[in-house]
């Protein structure tokens, strides 16, 4: 009887399934307290609140409406006065006893983080591609001390220098503005940035960039043509790093912020609601806080999946 070759180095049938639950198994673990945060949003403050919790609870948009509204409180007799309500987030309002007031300022805290998140992932990036490019390629004097130094500075908790940075920049104008948490951001962000870009800068043969400049180009058209193309999983996952750290950063955009450009993770926890937090709103403002990352990782999955074989063929 003929046998089919089979190579040692790939895993048997038995082996793929094992390898297959494990994985379905973390990824279902690892979404349900998403998904409870989901559930949770579009529920009532008692079913959010409810002991024991409730798995299957009435649907309401209530969270939501708080989340974006401020709203105060009337008596039985004024809101029977009232005119009937002209919208259907106006009649969850009054469900509640309340009349509307006016848009809260999630808004503009969500704005707010779009702007530093981006901002700052963006110069992180370009800067840490540039400093990744000069240290694989050039002779740079002391470069492993270089080196060293700018990922000694990740080793340090961000809080640890919170007062000093907090005094400086009081002393120089950037305590809540948006260039301010950009710039810090982006300092912090650097040394990674830095050093996985230049793992990946190491792995391009310095052949490709010779026979663009015989051809005619320049070192930096070699660079942009040739080099950037080819580092595009590198930037795409360090990318993805960095915006994660500026998207959730909580203690200096508590210290350093208080209204003008104050981001959603210290905006999120003070919605309060009658009687306590109001976790229907804090779950719907964690729903769409999440949304930005999930989808700048799903436009980057390609880049992603590329960082697997990313360094097979080497020169």
């Amino acid at each position: 009887m003929r046998t089919i070759p089979h190579s040692p180095l790939e895993p048997s049938a038995r082996s793929k399934w094992f390898a297959g639950i494990v994985v379905i198994g973390y990824a279902v673990i690892s979404l349900i307290p998403l998904a409870w945060i989901f559930m949770t949003s579009l529920r009532t403050p008692q079913d959010a609140i409810a002991y024991p919790p409730k798995v299957v609870a009435e649907q309401s948009l209530v969270g939501y409406v708080n989340l974006f509204t401020t709203r105060s409180r009337v008596s039985a007799d004024e809101l029977a006065a009232l005119p009937p309500a002209t919208t259907w987030y106006e009649g969850l309002v009054r469900e509640q006893q309340m009349i509307l007031a006016g848009p809260s300022r999630f808004i503009d805290r969500y704005t707010n983080s779009l702007l530093i998140g981006f901002g700052s992932t963006l110069l992180s990036v370009v800067l840490g591609t540039l400093a990744a490019y000069a240290f694989s390629r050039f002779r740079v004097p002391g470069k492993d001390d270089l080196l060293f130094f700018i990922l000694s500075t990740r080793m340090m908790p961000p809080i640890a220098i919170a007062i000093p940075v907090y005094l400086m920049f009081r002393h120089v104008g950037l305590n809540d503005t948006h260039v301010g948490l950009i710039l810090l951001y982006t300092v912090v962000n650097l040394s990674l940035s830095v050093w996985l870009l230049k793992g990946f800068m190491d792995e391009i043969p310095r052949e490709y960039e010779e026979a663009a400049m015989v051809d005619g180009y320049t070192r930096w058209q070699a660079f942009v043509k040739v080099v950037l193309p080819q580092a595009a999983t590198g930037i795409a996952t360090t990318a993805i790093f960095c915006l994660i750290f500026a998207w959730n950063e909580y203690a200096f955009a508590l210290l350093l912020t208080s209204g003008t450009a104050q981001t959603s993770p210290p905006f999120i926890p003070t919605i309060i609601g009658e009687g306590g937090l109001d976790w229907p709103a804090m779950a719907a403002g964690t729903t769409l806080f999440l949304l930005p990352v999930l989808l700048f990782t799903v436009l980057l999955r390609k880049h992603l999946l590329r960082g697997v074989t990313f360094g097979a063929i080497r020169k």
